[in-house]
């Protein structure tokens, strides 16, 4: 047997099981490979900010982890955050070097892979597939990156020499985010039941 031999669909399948059908470990390099370039992509979708940037890295995230499910996803956005520390420049800005560390912004890539982890978990338990939990799956997704951004941000700024307390961490770090990410909670809320709703449509019209 090859490394790329075919293995057995999970009995919990995700969206791009559905669609690329029998899972290989080159098929899964490829998927997680590609959910690095969706990620670093819109993450140069960027409203530049002080201290931390509003891009489109979250929707890339919620997107990629539920298309990939828990593993993949993961190991998605922990290639994305290794990669970009390892002077890849696919962090917001074209940027990636170890020094992104020491930036007010890095506590959101590592929540990203927490983000990752829930999502794809509870993608493989159907939670993407229907409009409610979708709803319920997305809007928790949005505010994980928060738990891990904003005290690693308020963390780095005091060690700067600009201490912002909890009110400034929200002010800074949280309020101005709302908007987009109720529009991006939203897309990724629609996005999936439609593309399953496709996936069942395709699977009737090949009956």
């Amino acid at each position: 047997m090859t490394a790329a031999a075919a293995v057995p669909l999970p009995r919990r399948t995700v969206l791009v099981d559905a669609l690329v059908g029998q899972r290989t470990l080159a098929k899964d390099v490829l998927l997680v490979l590609a959910g690095i370039t969706v990620v670093a992509a819109l993450a140069q979708a960027e409203i530049p900010m002080w201290p931390v940037p509003i891009t489109g890295q979250t929707l890339a995230v919620m997107l990629v982890a539920a298309a990939l499910g828990f593993r993949r996803g993961v190991a998605a956005l922990a290639g994305y955050m290794a990669l970009g520390l390892a002077g890849a420049p696919i962090f917001a800005g074209f940027t990636g070097s170890i020094a992104a560390i020491g930036k007010p912004s890095f506590g959101f890539i590592i929540g990203f892979i927490a983000t990752a982890a829930v999502v794809g978990a509870l993608a493989e338990r159907r939670w993407d597939r229907r409009p409610v939990l979708a709803i319920a799956l997305f809007g928790l997704a949005s505010l994980i990156p928060f738990a891990f951004g904003i005290p690693y941000m308020a963390m780095v700024l005091a060690a700067l020499g600009s201490p912002v307390g909890l009110g400034g961490a929200l002010a800074v770090g949280f309020l101005p985010f709302i908007v987009g990410g109720l529009v991006k909670w939203a897309i990724a809320a629609a996005a999936l039941p439609l593309a399953w709703k496709g996936v069942r449509a395709l699977d009737r019209s090949a009956d």
